[in-house]
Parts: structure tokens; C-alpha cells; sequence
């Protein structure tokens, strides 16, 4: 019964956003809802890619996958990034192409879109998270700072539930915009050709400086081989959070290195355990 439920709510689909403005055509959300879907907690998966592409596979299928044989029911977020093309040829010096406030605007959808939907879906709308990887960690993490400010208010009007999520799982994120230990690649492709200069934007977008009292437990992953995002992004996160007194648990592995997802080949035995610490943090959750 399970596998047969998988393949029917595994089919991806355009955010039925879409429509309400022409950039984001190219979101799509894909459920991956477990047998007991009513009692299970919910995770918006957010893959990394630097702002700029998506790790769909390692990062998002697979995570899903292994949050729905878990026990979790899981959406997976494929929301919008800088671009490949970005990368190589700097056109949005010229072009506006996709930028803040693009993606987090696709999570707070998501969220909205989720809870509005709970009863259809059959899930607990107050049981709902965002867990997400490398740049998809930042993204995850912003929609819990930034959840006052209201992204979704297009053609659907201001949202009548809360754009808050309940918890956060951040996998090796991305934290920062203004330290020298920055991941500039994904400050690009989030600020833009231009944005990334701007000493405003980058602090706005610092994560580690938008603690807000109100900020959901978190769960923090990261190892200090990590060649990729700066072991260092994870730390000032835990400082913050400690300081601001929020919930929150932090696992610092010595070995993984970066963009291991839920995989049984990468990264390290050591890092490897995360996964289940975070099953059963997210058990533990009141």
C-alpha cells in the first residue's frame, strides 16, 4: 500500500502560484506523504546549489525518500535560483533575472500553500518544518527569521495562516552574508550582480543578525572539513541562536565534508549519524 501511495503523490507538479507571476513558472513542489500521514510531522525539503542551481537528486529526491520511509511526510521545494547561466556570463548586471525575494517568496508559498491545503493533503498543518542544505539551509533559516514579513501577498492577497514553520533543519548551511568566511557564490546568486555590494543587503540577509524571538527550534549540521561553506557559518548561527536564547541543538562533526545529503556512500561514518539524531530531535519536538 505504502509503494503504490509513494508513486501516486510522487508526481511533480508546477506551484499552482505560477501563474501570478511569470518568473516563477519554473517552481515545482512534489509530495512524498507517508502511510500515516495525519500523525506524522511534515518537512519542506530545500536543496543547496549555491543560489544558483538545484542538487534536485542528492539533496531532494533522495532526502525525501528517506523522509518518507522514516516515517515523515516530506514536499520537496525545487524553488528559484540565480541560474546555470548565471554563473558563467554575469547577465543580471543587465537583466533582473532570479534574485532575492524570489526564493524565499517560494517557501513562504509553499508554506502557505501546505497549511491552507492540510486537511486535503491529510497532514497536521501545526507540525509542519523546512529542512534545508547548503544555500537551501539559508532559505530554510529565512523563512523562520523573516516569517513577519509577508512575500506571498500577490493576486491571492496577504496570507490568513501563519507563514511561520515550526521547526528548521539546517544541513551545512549558509549563513552568513558579511564575514569574511561568507559563501560568496551563494551571496551572487541571492543578491545579484549588483546586490552583492550592498553593505545593507548583505547584512538583511545575514542570518546570524536576524535572530528573531519568536525563531522555531532549530537543528544544526556541519563538519569542519567542509571545503565548500565555511565551518565557521554553523558557529556564529549557534552563537546567535544561544544568545537569543532559542531552542536549538548543533552537531559539529569533524569529518563529511560538504553535499553528503542522506547518502550511505559520502561524506563519512561520523556524519552520517545526523540523520537519525534528527529523527529523533524531530520525535522530541513538543
Amino acid at each position: 500500500m505504502l509503494k503504490v501511495l509513494a508513486l501516486l503523490v510522487s508526481l511533480t507538479v508546477s506551484a499552482p502560484w505560477a501563474g501570478e507571476d511569470s518568473r516563477a513558472k519554473d517552481v515545482l513542489l512534489t509530495p512524498y506523504l507517508c502511510e500515516d500521514s495525519q500523525n506524522a510531522p511534515t518537512v519542506i525539503v530545500c536543496p543547496g546549489g549555491s543560489y544558483h542551481w538545484l542538487d534536485v537528486k542528492g539533496e531532494g529526491i533522495e532526502v525525501s525518500e528517506w523522509l518518507q520511509r522514516n516515517g515523515v511526510n516530506a514536499f520537496l521545494l525545487q524553488y528559484r535560483t540565480a541560474g546555470f547561466a548565471s554563473y558563467f556570463w554575469h547577465y543580471r548586471y543587465v537583466a533582473r533575472g532570479h534574485r532575492h525575494p524570489d526564493m524565499i517568496c517560494d517557501i513562504q508559498r509553499t508554506i502557505r500553500l501546505i497549511r491552507e491545503n492540510a486537511s486535503e493533503y491529510g497532514i497536521d498543518a501545526d507540525r509542519l518544518g523546512v529542512l534545508g542544505f547548503s544555500a537551501g539551509g539559508h532559505l530554510a533559516l529565512s523563512s523562520a527569521c523573516f516569517s513577519d514579513t509577508d512575500y506571498t501577498d500577490l493576486k491571492a492577497g496577504p496570507s490568513q495562516v501563519s507563514l511561520r514553520p515550526d521547526f528548521v533543519g539546517a544541513i551545512y548551511p549558509v549563513v552568513t552574508m558579511t564575514e569574511d568566511f561568507a559563501h560568496k557564490r551563494s551571496r551572487r546568486g541571492l543578491l545579484g550582480e549588483w546586490g552583492k555590494y550592498s553593505d545593507r543587503k548583505r547584512k538583511a540577509l545575514s542570518i546570524e543578525r536576524n535572530i528573531p524571538q519568536d525563531c522555531p527550534p532549530v537543528f544544526l549540521v556541519n563538519c569542519l572539513d567542509d571545503p565548500v561553506v565555511d565551518w565557521q557559518n554553523s558557529v556564529i548561527l549557534d552563537e546567535a541562536l544561544t544568545v537569543a536564547g532559542i531552542s536549538h541543538e548543533y552537531h559539529q562533526y569533524e569529518t563529511g565534508r560538504h553535499g553528503f545529503g542522506v547518502s550511505e556512500i559520502y561524506g563519512s561514518k561520523e556524519c552520517r549519524k545526523w540523520k537519525y539524531e534528527f529523527l529523533r530531535w524531530l520525535g522530541e519536538l513538543k
